[in-house]
């Protein structure tokens, strides 16, 4: 077993039993008591599903909107033209354009956290699906990304809207928040996060579908969530 950091150790000695269940709210105070770093870190939390992603029937993917926003400024490139281009501008887009935008994107200029299109632009949008597709910001229909509504996909994108997506392991995990929002603020959130996840139970899930839940910091350990509040756990 690899030695622990003295960081590692410090925490493991102030958390003691690292086996425990935590309330959501203990284990957020739990977080905040034990948080170091000299930055505002994000809040995570981490979710094991009783599902196999392998197979089609059991992935989970999808949309949530978080109340609170997310505390990070997302940048948004939109693949438009005409009309819809100036809106997607007047929206907030970081950047907008077409084979001008493709072109840029090849160029290794890949820095988005969210990339959208309007349906029309999907055969330019296509030839990007290799240097897309494995950073999870290939437009999707399904996803809301592409969309002839860019404006709203801007300002959801902008607003706290996040996409979840399943891992190989059936771990699913996101940012809810900075460590600076309030407790209110970071619960609402964590609330619209789970709700989300546990509607987007696939048909193939048998058995229990929300296996573990947990809390962490940018910097902080992961803290056991009891899933007995999680409706379906």
């Amino acid at each position: 077993m690899a030695n622990l950091t003295k960081r590692k150790q410090a925490l493991t000695a102030k958390l003691g039993d690292n086996q425990k269940i935590y309330g959501f709210g203990e284990a957020l105070q739990t977080l905040r008591d034990l948080a170091s770093a000299k930055f505002d870190e994000t809040v995570e939390v981490a979710m094991n599903l009783g599902v196999d992603p392998r197979h089609a029937d059991q992935m989970v993917r999808g949309m949530v909107s978080l109340p609170s926003g997310t505390g990070k400024d997302v940048k948004v490139a939109v693949f438009a033209r005409g009309d819809k281009a100036e809106a997607a501008l007047a929206a907030g887009a970081d950047k907008v354009g077409a084979e001008d935008l493709m072109e840029d994107m090849q160029a290794g200029n890949l820095d988005y956290g969210r990339v959208i299109a309007t349906p029309d632009m999907m055969g330019v949008v296509g030839r990007l699906g290799k240097l897309l597709g494995p950073k999870g910001l290939m437009p999707n229909p399904k996803l809301g990304t592409v969309t002839p509504n860019v404006a709203e996909a801007v300002k959801a994108a902008k607003g706290g809207q996040i996409e979840f997506r399943v891992e190989k392991a059936g771990i699913i995990h996101a940012g809810i928040g900075k460590m600076s929002f309030t407790d209110d603020q970071i619960k609402a959130n964590y609330d619209a996060f789970v709700d989300a996840i546990v509607k987007a139970k696939p048909s193939g899930s048998k058995g229990k579908y929300v296996r573990k839940v947990s809390l962490s910091s940018s910097m902080g350990p992961g803290l056991k969530i009891d899933t007995a509040d999680v409706y379906g756990g």
